[in-house]
């Protein structure tokens, strides 16, 4: 019986043994505590792209062009109105034919504010067709009662010299009705929706590259001396505008000079209008004219709310270099003249031909 108890004894106290060896026994123990890893993901920043300007594509740093509203100025285009004042600002400026086949222009401004803007001139009856899909402001110096009624009844703030306030003056310098111009600022103040613009034109983005075929120079044959020239400058890579083969510049010197030029075909008559009659609902051909090339498409708009849509032969839309634009509207049956550019020489890499060895006879 006593070894018995001693034997239990002697296995419990071998027991104690082991537990206080793997417990240390008691906390006296040196061994290092494990320490806990923690891993921080780095922030990742994303900065946000720039603004773009609704009518020209380009980055808009400061937004602005997104807090104000289209504002369409008609400019007289008359030898005794140049050099005009503020066309160089506009986004898009769209040329037409009058009475007399002498062209004015309706121009578009909303990324930047002209200084001065003029000579303002009167108003016609496909102007209202023009300016509807972006509203906005329209200014103008009176017409006929059929194409004030429509203008009136367009989407704009209707502004005419009686309605400007301060915002337009007359240059006595000149004589009427050649001298009416306008403070840009003030213009814009007068207020028009929707703000910002809906885009007129859809625009290439990042790498991508306009491509159709190489163009020097091209001509629109306007009739009465107001045909204009084209001649593409690669360095700025736009399209520097001539006429009567001399420079068309503004009154501060600098050469109208857009990103692109579209030559858009169009149809008579809008009734009731003395002038610039020409149908811009509908549909007809376009040569749009961007980064040196040209690719000849269509173009198309279904009703006068709708902006016009320009597609190449596939049907596809056909983008445009971020930049400014000038439309050519031209009867049907205007001729255009284009200079293409020279084809570049294929050079043919040489061919090496591998000395052939004969096999020595034995």
């Amino acid at each position: 019986m006593c070894g018995v108890f001693r034997s239990k004894f002697v296995a419990l106290a071998a027991a104690a043994v082991s537990v206080c060896i793997l417990a240390s026994c008691g906390g006296g123990s040196n061994a290092a505590t494990p320490k806990r890893t923690t891993t921080t993901a780095p922030t990742t920043t994303t900065t946000p792209p720039p603004p773009v300007a609704p009518e020209t594509g380009l980055p808009d740093p400061g937004g602005q062009s997104l807090t104000r509203p289209a504002m369409w100025v008609k400019i007289e285009n008359l030898d005794v109105a140049r050099p005009q004042q503020g066309l160089v600002a506009a986004d898009v400026v769209y040329e037409q034919i009058t009475e007399g086949d002498i062209t004015r222009f309706i121009a578009l401004f909303n990324s930047t504010v002209p200084d001065i803007v003029g000579p303002i001139r009167s108003a016609r009856v496909m102007d209202a067709d023009v300016v509807t899909p972006l509203g906005g402001i329209f200014v103008y110096s009176g017409a006929v009662p059929n194409t004030v009624a429509l203008i009136n009844a367009a989407p704009v703030n209707a502004v005419d010299e009686d309605k400007a306030g301060a915002a337009m003056f007359r240059d006595n310098t000149k004589y009427a009705p050649h001298n009416l111009f306008g403070h840009g600022a003030a213009l814009f103040a007068l207020g028009g929706q929707p703000v910002p613009p809906p885009p007129l034109f859809q625009y290439l983005s990042g790498a991508q590259k306009f491509t159709g075929d190489g163009v020097l120079a091209f001509d629109v044959g306007f009739p009465s001396g107001f045909a204009v020239d084209y001649t593409y400058d690669p360095g700025s890579n736009t399209w520097k505008r001539s006429m009567s083969g001399q420079p068309f510049v503004v009154a501060t010197g600098e050469q109208v000079a857009p990103t692109n030029v579209i030559v858009q075909f169009v149809g008579c008559c809008v009734p009731g209008d003395e002038g610039a009659r020409y149908q811009t609902v509908g549909q007809g051909d376009a040569w749009v004219f961007s980064n040196g090339q040209l690719i000849k498409g269509t173009w198309s708009r279904s009703d006068r709310t709708q902006v016009t849509r320009f597609t190449d032969a596939t049907g596809q839309p056909i983008k445009l270099t971020p930049g400014k634009t000038w439309v050519e509207f031209a009867p049907v049956g205007t001729p255009v003249n284009v200079t293409p550019a020279p084809v570049p020489a294929t050079t043919v890499p040489p061919t090496t031909v591998p000395p052939t060895t004969k096999p020595k006879k034995k």
